[in-house]
């Protein structure tokens, strides 16, 4: 079956090729990514140098260090990580995903963080990852949480395990992209519980989400964890925000 299967779709990429998710120009040969060469080549990949707790790229040349805002207030998670900045092509690939229900371009999102992230998840070694939850209301207007299909993809890629509801969302709140810096800070406090304390306690929990913007959601998700028992948290997301 495997072998007509090769076939098939071998000549259904002839009757009609797979197109960039960027540009939308037919993509040649066996790219899984199905984002062509010029487009991925201008994706704004996150390098060096950035803080070392929060992942914030920083301009210019130097090393990495710690960001002052991590230095004055430090957040409760041990390090977090994003592949790219949220801007470009790869901010209009994420709206899509979520405002647009485009749901298949978690594939294209998930792989690219997957193969740029993969050296921090190593170093990181954690045990578990654990998607940031959508409350159940918005998840019924969306029909999917976005950082749960990512966070299916990245465990298969890095084989490690996922538990998909080790936390939930006790209240509605305020969509993040709605408040100030200041608001986003408060609106999240005490938004999120852990479901099954044994299930967690004295690991090191890896978060997922699609955006780092101010790392409220991530903070606010770091502390039911660590109040749950949890040894350490870090986390990793597809973008950064610059603010």
């Amino acid at each position: 079956m495997s072998r007509f299967a090769g076939i098939f779709n071998a000549l259904l990429d002839i009757a009609l090729p797979p197109r960039c998710h960027i540009c939308h120009k037919p993509v040649q040969g066996e790219i899984s990514l199905h984002i062509c060469n010029e487009c991925y080549n201008s994706l704004p990949v996150i390098n060096s140098p950035l803080c070392t707790v929060c992942g914030m790229p920083f301009e210019g040349e130097g090393v990495d260090h710690t960001c002052s805002r991590c230095i004055t207030s430090p957040p409760p998670y041990s390090a977090a990580r994003a592949a790219l900045r949220y801007e470009g092509s790869c901010k209009e690939l994420i709206h899509a995903y979520k405002y647009l229900y485009k749901s298949h371009l978690r594939r294209p999102l998930a792989l690219l963080t997957a193969e740029i992230l993969h050296s921090f998840v190593s170093e990181q070694r954690p045990e578990l990852l654990i998607p940031v939850p959508l409350h159940k209301s918005r998840l019924r207007s969306r029909g999917f949480n976005q950082s749960l299909l990512i966070a299916e993809t990245l465990s298969r890629n890095w084989q490690i395990p996922l538990l998909r509801q080790g936390l939930i969302r006790t209240r509605r709140t305020t969509p993040q992209v709605e408040l100030t810096r200041a608001e986003r800070l408060t609106n999240l406090k005490g938004a999120f519980a852990v479901k099954d304390t044994e299930s967690v306690t004295g690991k090191h929990i890896m978060l997922v989400d699609d955006v780092f913007t101010t790392g409220a959601t991530l903070s606010a998700c770091a502390e039911a964890l660590l109040k749950a028992g949890c040894s350490r948290i870090s986390a990793v997301t597809v973008a950064h925000a610059i603010n």
